[in-house]
């Protein structure tokens, strides 16, 4: 009877002890939650039922879109048989030893780069999955394998995340990443999504526009970008998960993350206030008139590295996966005819490449021959800049148009 007993008061106990864990994860949760509402509700990136950009937005129609992409002529939107994107597969080894110039950048394809800077070693945006898309059966198809397996990362101080966009958040490599790093930087309601897939709430800090991390000497500073958020169609025009920039700036070197962004008045204050940097990763592909309120584009991009005060400039965000309408090699080429002519320093280097910026690497054009459009033809002009700002890009570009009663930023190629 008292053996009976015991275990019924250690069975007992034990109910109690699980209720109790319940209970307090429940409640954990739900200060987490309240946490996260409040911190949105002091934003002033949030009006009240989502987030939103400084500048109002302008967008083709959708039936406008829709006719775009049953009429386009490109024939190589993503690449086809000897045309492939010529990749390196990344040697581990190379991590084992620390860059001579204190800074080095590993290209992993579409906005996934290790950066190596000062001591400190962190990855923006990693996507390992097959397909930047809900379900892997369908969506948009890598143009080639992850240069690397995740397992032969090196130790990472933290992976910091732009937005929430299937091609930038990957469920599926957060998972395999969780248990192996301390800090997942992410714009504010983003931290929602890896705490679903299991991410310990303690390593996820979640901030604002201007708000800044450290981590040692390192400091990584979100800072405003024009775009939306989100992981559905309800989600179109702003969600509950803010988008960022990213400024990283250790002891001796700063380089600088655009996340997706059309052209904003808020460069020249991100490079006043966090610049000059090293080196600019902007985004330069994934562009379509019908959204440059969404996507820089080239030329804007290379003005972007201007007002952001960067030495070097790294396109980013092509050659991984078609997401819009122009050919794959398009983006690198009208960055190199943009730079040309405002006397941009640009490195392209293939995806999983590794160089240290500051030294001024030669890398030649890997990318093969094939028809694209320039700017002249299909430019990217982002809507609503102030006068202001046109007149600071007047200096820069010298090649500002009037149109319609309203000032727009010509493309700087014009052929």
């Amino acid at each position: 009877m008292a053996i009976k007993i015991s275990i019924g008061v250690v069975a007992l106990g034990l109910m109690v002890l699980a209720l109790n864990t319940v209970l307090s994860c429940s409640a954990t949760k739900s200060q987490l939650t309240l946490d996260r509402e409040s911190k949105k509700e002091q934003s002033p990136q949030w009006d009240g039922k989502k987030f939103v950009n400084k500048l109002d937005r302008v967008d083709g129609s959708m039936w406008s879109i829709m006719r775009d992409m049953w009429t386009n002529d490109n024939e190589v939107k993503k690449p086809e048989g000897d045309d492939t994107v010529q990749h390196v597969k990344v040697d581990p080894e190379v991590f084992k030893t620390p860059p001579k110039s204190g800074l080095r950048v590993t290209w992993m394809g579409h906005s996934s780069m290790l950066i190596e800077i000062d001591g400190y070693t962190v990855l923006t945006d990693p996507i390992w999955s097959k397909r930047a898309s809900p379900v892997q059966f369908a969506g948009p198809k890598r143009f080639f394998d992850p240069v690397v397996a995740l397992d032969k990362l090196p130790k990472l101080d933290a992976i910091i995340i732009s937005h929430d966009h299937y091609d930038h958040l990957d469920e599926t490599t957060i998972k395999a990443m969780k248990d192996h790093v301390e800090l997942f930087a992410v714009p504010l309601g983003v931290g929602e999504h890896l705490e679903d897939w299991g991410v310990d709430p303690n390593k996820i800090t979640e901030i604002d526009w201007w708000e800044e991390i450290r981590v040692g000497k390192l400091v990584l500073t979100a800072t405003p970008a024009r775009h939306f958020s989100g992981r559905s169609l309800a989600d179109m025009m702003g969600g509950p998960t803010l988008w960022a920039g990213w400024s990283i700036a250790g002891d001796t070197h700063k380089v600088f993350y655009s996340g997706d962004t059309a052209m904003q008045p808020a460069f020249y204050d991100i490079g006043d206030k966090l610049g000059p940097f090293d080196i600019t990763f902007i985004e330069s592909g994934a562009y379509n008139p019908l959204w440059a309120d969404v996507h820089i584009g080239p030329e804007q991009a290379v003005l972007a590295h201007k007002m952001l005060q960067g030495k070097v400039m790294m396109p980013v965000h092509w050659s991984t996966f078609d997401l819009a309408n122009h050919n794959w090699t398009e983006p690198a080429e009208r960055i190199i005819a943009a730079a040309q002519k405002e006397n941009v320093e640009v490195i392209i280097p293939r995806p999983g490449q590794s160089f240290e910026p500051t030294t001024s690497p030669k890398i030649a054009k890997w990318w093969p021959e094939v028809k694209w459009d320039s700017a002249k033809t299909d430019p990217i002009v982002s809507s609503n800049l102030d006068s202001n700002l046109y007149n600071r890009l007047q200096i820069a570009s010298k090649q500002i148009v009037m149109a319609d009663d309203s000032t727009m930023i010509d493309s700087l190629v014009i052929e």
